[in-house]
């Protein structure tokens, strides 16, 4: 999510093909259908954040299920930004509207209902203060959902580091030359999280989205990646 802290993700985003940019939206394929379940069972919020949209599939979803919900998806990188407006233009998505952003700080310019961010804490050095200012745009009543890495986590993409050839072949989604750079802070294990820490951040406890919606049979790695919803 920041330039800063891993890799240029305006660099990225500008010279992105097709690969590169499938590789960047996990959430098509692991979080599109669990969100709206969750917005199912909750209630549909009046307005909905997507932090660290990337490609934006989770905003655009929600916005197209939901016209009376204002989505806002927000990104460091102007190209994806730039590439959503036309988007969202060209299939005339009204409620919808894509802002930059630079996580640690989150500066909404008003507070959301929900405010979501998939597999973008990884990114973040600061994933405390990051967890803070999200949480400070959730409205009274509302949740902030994400997930994040733990310590399994790390230990595995350690393995992955460590055994390019095995996990970080032709058929990897991730680019075995890039792979250390970009997760440098997982790696590290400077911004790991636990429901302990998330805690220590905001005063209330995680609780898992497998609580209130039901948990795809085929998805081992949220043992490794947590998705988690902390109401306000």
């Amino acid at each position: 999510m920041t330039d800063t802290d891993t890799i240029d993700w305006h660099d990225f985003w500008a010279t992105a093909d097709e690969d590169d940019r499938a590789d960047a939206g996990p959430s098509a394929h692991h979080a599109t259908d669990v969100v709206v379940d969750f917005l199912e069972e909750t209630g549909v919020p009046e307005a909905f954040a997507d932090v660290g949209c990337g490609p934006g599939h989770v905003a655009f979803d929600v916005a197209e299920r939901y016209p009376e919900t204002d989505v806002v998806g927000y990104d460091a990188a102007e190209p994806v930004l730039a590439d959503n407006r036309q988007r969202a233009r060209d299939r005339g998505v009204e409620n919808l509207r894509f802002d930059r952003t630079v996580l640690p700080e989150f500066d909404a310019d008003r507070r959301f209902g929900v405010v979501f961010s998939y597999f973008t804490l990884c990114y973040v050095a600061d994933v405390e203060r990051a967890l803070q200012t999200m949480y400070d745009a959730v409205a009274p009543g509302g949740y902030l959902v994400f997930n994040y890495q733990n310590r399994l986590a790390r230990a595995h993409w350690q393995r992955m580091a460590d055994n390019p050839d095995e996990f970080l072949g032709e058929n990897s989604q991730f680019d075995a030359d890039r792979f250390e750079d970009r997760f440098r802070l997982l790696l590290d294990g400077e911004n790991l999280l636990s429901y302990e820490r998330i805690h220590d951040a905001l005063g209330t406890w995680p609780q898992s989205v497998w609580s209130v919606v039901e948990r795809p049979d085929t998805r081992w790695a949220w043992r490794h990646h947590p998705l988690v919803y902390v109401p306000k």
